[in-house]
């Protein structure tokens, strides 16, 4: 086996790529100071910025084996830190400047988010064999969003935070959408139909065509399936073989 050091210039790719992980944290501060402005579309459009980085980085580094290039850097928790403020606090201020919730449980309900956002990024069982996330993995940068530009009602808005609270400490599976094989086809393609609405309704905020609003809809509902599909058919064949 070679033990050669990395050259200078893997060095330098792999730091470049923490520094990429780490704008998002930039870009998540953007999205926030959106939110406290009232500028609605804006910080909808930030936390698509985040999303894409989110989604460039990881890729990215298992191409170029950034824990060989860069091992001062830890980029897991780096991209924990970075997700902790992109996917739940700046969708938290989201909810609470747009009075989203109703009034007497507003503080419990974004409680519950925190509380049970930061216990999953602490879980050590974030992620089976397969890339496959036990428990609802806080994507609140999508969620939140999603019930905004849908309009849906307090009470509904409420219920679908709880229960998904809920999930974040279970052990339900959710797939990463990216590295789950199982279905890769069908999800990536449901995953990119989706994201392309959502950036369109997003930039129309709060108006944009209602025909693509269902969509919205339909990729959860996916997601959900594949879940369920996941958790209790694939683990009893797989039990049972």
């Amino acid at each position: 086996m070679s033990s050669s050091k990395p050259s200078q210039g893997s060095k330098r790719a792999g730091y470049v790529l923490h520094v990429l992980t780490a704008s998002g944290a930039a870009a998540g501060l953007v999205a926030l100071q959106a939110v406290f402005n009232g500028e609605w579309r804006q910080a909808l459009l930030w936390l698509i910025v985040c999303q894409v980085l989110d989604g460039l980085d990881g890729p990215i580094a298992r191409k170029i084996d950034v824990t060989i290039h860069a091992p001062r850097i830890d980029g897991h928790i780096l991209d924990l830190v970075v997700d902790y403020l992109t996917c739940v606090v700046v969708p938290v201020a989201l909810l609470a400047s747009l009075e989203l919730l109703p009034l007497r449980f507003e503080i419990w309900v974004a409680g519950a988010i925190f509380i049970t956002s930061a216990l999953w990024f602490a879980r050590i069982d974030q992620e089976t064999d397969d890339h496959w996330f036990n428990g609802f993995p806080a994507a609140w940068n999508i969620v939140v969003p999603t019930l905004l530009i849908l309009d849906a009602n307090k009470a509904t808005k409420q219920l679908v935070i709880l229960f998904l609270c809920g999930l974040s400490l279970s052990k339900v599976q959710f797939p990463h959408i990216v590295r789950v094989t199982k279905f890769r086809p069908v999800t990536l393609s449901v995953a990119f139909i989706y994201f392309v609405a959502l950036t369109w309704l997003s930039a129309q905020y709060p108006d944009g065509p209602s025909w693509v609003k269902p969509i919205l809809v339909i990729a959860p509902l996916y997601i959900v399936g594949l879940s369920i599909w996941k958790t209790w058919f694939a683990r009893d064949n797989h039990q049972s073989m």
